[in-house]
């Protein structure tokens, strides 16, 4: 009988496709705070939130860095794209890209933390979960060998 899996153990995605998938969530929580409340408020704080913590979910092991890193830029990346094309739902409409990202990070920076806090608590969580259960969690099927190494010569 075979032992199911928790959460922390669930995410097998590589991390180049999550981070496509945190941009695309990101931005269309943008389009759709924007369409709703014409600015980016409270809707897309609660989204960047819940969108940290499922890419730390979804990623797999082996690319923990990469989304560990990602949360603050995917923030500058979404407010340097708003900042260039439409500063007015971040900052003010007479403000530069440099002065409306940071306007937009000034007024999301608790956001920020949340979610970059709670995807580092999740990461941390699922390589301890990981590390535990030694090599049957890194293992790709139930019951593999483990891997050998052989030289020439």
């Amino acid at each position: 009988m075979s032992q199911r899996r928790t959460l922390w153990e669930e995410g097998r995605e590589p991390g180049r496709q999550v981070v496509a998938l945190g941009l695309a969530l990101a931005l269309t929580a943008v389009v759709l705070d924007q369409a709703i409340f014409g600015q980016v408020g409270v809707f897309f704080d609660v989204c960047y939130v819940l969108v940290c913590v499922a890419m730390a979910l979804a990623v797999r092991p082996a690319d923990f860095f990469t989304i560990g890193v990602l949360p603050p830029l995917l923030m500058v990346g979404v407010f340097t794209l708003l900042g260039a094309t439409r500063p007015d739902v971040i900052a003010d409409p007479s403000d530069g890209v440099i002065q409306a990202v940071v306007a937009g990070l000034g007024h999301h920076a608790a956001a920020l933390v949340l979610g970059y806090g709670l995807c580092l608590a999740v990461l941390a969580v699922r390589h301890r979960v990981l590390g535990r259960q030694g090599g049957q969690a890194a293992s790709k099927r139930s019951g593999s060998p483990a891997p050998t190494r052989t030289t020439s010569g």
